[in-house]
């Protein structure tokens, strides 16, 4: 079974940056990818970046292009960590990140609360 925890969200102002940290653990293929999405209030789940074991990286967001990046996928302390780089943080950044493993199947972490205020 697939575990998926996610840290590092929080209150920041606009142009201001957070890293979010996404532990993995229970991959038994090879072959798997890590994401973040996010959910704004009162919207729909979007993608945000994703990347493959293989370090393939996908945009998902437009917005985020320039501005989010996704880290390669790290084994430390015997789980796979991928990181979310946000800088230059507007407000409509704000929402729920959910960290996302397909391995196959999909996995969900609980999330993380983003604000994005003044």
């Amino acid at each position: 079974q697939v575990q998926l925890v996610e840290s590092g969200g929080g209150l920041v102002q606009p142009g201001g940056s957070l890293r979010l940290a996404c532990e993995a653990s229970g991959f038994t293929s090879d072959y798997y990818a890590i994401g973040w999405f996010r959910r704004a209030p009162g919207g729909e789940r979007e993608g945000v970046l994703c990347i493959t074991q293989s370090n393939y990286q996908t945009v998902l967001a437009y917005s985020v292009k320039g501005r989010f990046t996704i880290s390669s996928i790290t084994r430390i302390n015997a789980k796979e960590t991928v990181y979310l780089q946000m800088n230059s943080l507007k407000p409509d950044d704000s929402g729920v990140y959910y960290c996302y493993a397909g391995a196959p199947g999909e996995y969900w972490g609980q999330g993380t609360q983003v604000t994005v205020s003044a």
